[in-house]
């Protein structure tokens, strides 16, 4: 519907003599209906419309409240049981103008583009092939509002101290912060609240005072407030991650900075052709300068150094210099770790790349310890060997147990070799093919069957007093795993019984000869 001042000016516009498709351009309304105003003399008659549906609102309040609000039932009740032939859109625009219905969603504020007002910062999941297999990957992306800058980086695990590390990271490369930090209501920095009420976490407000922000967040179900962080997002999933091979978590990161810093902020924005890398040049004398010297955050650890030196830090083992093994306090950055005693730091280790567990590490340039962690996971390769080593049906069962997901590997494997020192060759060979042809994965059961096959034969064990702390003995942790010793020479220093008896000489023969 043409507006009356529209359809005047396009009828005063003919007076004057514009021809019909200048006018069309300039009100940009269609030709066919500047035809028609000049036709009207820039009166429009108001069509009023035959079958316009007229519905008691009494009914109409009646059956919103039985249908418990869904418009949908409402829209079937008045089919079926009324007779009343409405569309679904034209009901639920009745239901608003009467006011029946809920309110429509409120639209977010908008903000208009000020240098160096806002920057937004969101998170997402993303499903990435690392190596050929899909790993679940958290994407965070800082994006400043009116430069159009990015930070992409990637994440395992995403928690306040990665939501502070990141930040860091991003502001430090920047070297500049917005006035607002724009976050939807996630608990990482929000404590209570939400939208304009929402109280930040008082760590978090410290944290960004360093930095010369403050966090912000939108109400809910309004992402649209932050819609340069979101359609950001949109770009990475059809501009960054098609076409792209990704080794591991660093490689995902390493072009992802390349993409973010380099190729994006030379890239002109669609539509307005504004460059990034130009736009912060303008941008950055109203933000806040960082000055370099800024601490990196960092959290704390308790740690207990065990008796061969080492502190263990997410799944790993790291040696403390020094021969006193007190109590250590551990700070953890992003990408590195520091060993304090007494206020003194001791080591510096840069944190292992993504997938790395169980390993330990020393101090560069000094005598690697002999010693390995005390809690530090064995596996079971040798003991796999030897087991594999006695035939193919013993083989054939341990290719089963590893194959079973349940069963823990590693111990399982290592109890039975145990067993196989308890028992003969044969007796052992006999236990396994049961235990593979019933399907037994619990070594207790499996024991039960080596003292049955003991019982059904000549073979016995013999009671033999065990210090059961051998395990813990340092020489037997060294040579736990080593070859067999090779014992035979020891059968040719055996005397049977008969010889024995034909070597020893007569004790009265010999007084005799004396």
């Amino acid at each position: 519907m043409i507006d009356p001042d529209k359809c005047n000016a396009v009828y005063l516009l003919h007076q004057e003599g514009m021809p019909v498709r200048e006018i069309s351009r300039r009100l940009n309304i269609s030709r066919n209906t500047v035809r028609r105003i000049v036709k009207q003399k820039g009166v429009g008659s108001p069509s009023q419309r035959e079958d316009k549906i007229q519905i008691d609102r009494e009914l109409l309040e009646r059956l919103y409240r039985d249908c418990e609000h869904w418009i949908q039932r409402v829209h079937e009740k008045l089919l079926e049981e009324e007779g009343i032939q409405i569309g679904y859109s034209t009901l639920t625009r009745l239901l608003g103008e009467l006011d029946i219905s809920k309110p429509p969603k409120t639209r977010c504020d908008r903000v208009p583009d000020v240098p160096g007002a806002e920057m937004q910062h969101d998170t997402t999941v993303y499903c990435v092939k690392l190596s050929g297999l899909k790993t679940k990957v958290i994407a965070s992306l800082l994006y400043l509002r009116y430069s159009k800058r990015k930070y992409l980086k990637f994440y395992r695990v995403f928690n306040r101290f990665a939501m502070k590390c990141f930040l860091h990271e991003a502001l430090m490369h920047w070297g500049h912060a917005a006035k607002k930090g724009i976050i939807d209501n996630t608990n990482l920095a929000r404590l209570r609240g939400t939208g304009k009420n929402a109280v930040i976490v008082p760590e978090m407000v410290s944290f960004a005072r360093q930095y010369g922000f403050e966090f912000i967040c939108h109400a809910i179900n309004h992402p649209n407030r932050k819609a340069g962080n979101e359609r950001s997002f949109w770009s990475v999933e059809t501009s960054f991650l098609p076409g792209r091979t990704f080794e591991s978590l660093e490689d995902l990161n390493r072009q992802a900075f390349e993409w973010a810093t380099v190729r994006m902020e030379h890239r002109p924005v669609a539509k307005t052709g504004l460059i990034p890398a130009k736009a912060f040049e303008h941008e950055r004398h109203h933000l806040t300068p960082l000055p370099a010297h800024l601490p990196a955050p960092y959290q704390v650890h308790q740690r207990e150094t065990d008796q061969y030196g080492y502190v263990a830090l997410n799944a790993n083992y790291y040696w403390v210099p020094g021969r006193k093994r007190e109590q250590v306090k551990v700070l953890e950055y992003a990408g590195s770790m520091k060993i304090y005693q007494r206020r003194q730091c001791l080591a510096e280790y840069p944190l292992p790349s993504d997938g790395v567990k169980n390993a330990s590490f020393s101090p560069q340039g000094e005598p690697k310890p002999r010693h390995q962690p005390k809690s530090r996971k064995r596996g079971s390769e040798q003991e796999e060997k030897r087991l594999r080593a006695m035939g193919s049906e013993v083989s054939a069962y341990v290719d089963y147990v590893i194959k079973t997901p349940a069963v823990q590997r590693h111990r399982f494997v290592r109890e039975l070799l145990a067993l196989r020192w308890k028992v003969t060759e044969g007796v052992f060979v006999e236990t396994v093919r049961r235990a593979l042809r019933y399907r037994i994965l619990e070594m207790a059961t499996v024991q039960r069957i080596a003292w049955f096959c003991i019982s059904q034969g000549e073979e016995r064990l013999f009671d033999v007093d065990v210090d059961e702390g051998y395990h813990e003995r340092p020489a037997y942790q060294e040579g736990c795993l080593t070859d067999e010793p090779d014992l035979s020479i020891y059968n040719d220093m055996l005397l049977s019984d008969d010889e024995l008896d034909e070597s020893e000489e007569d004790p009265e023969s010999e007084e005799e000869d004396e």
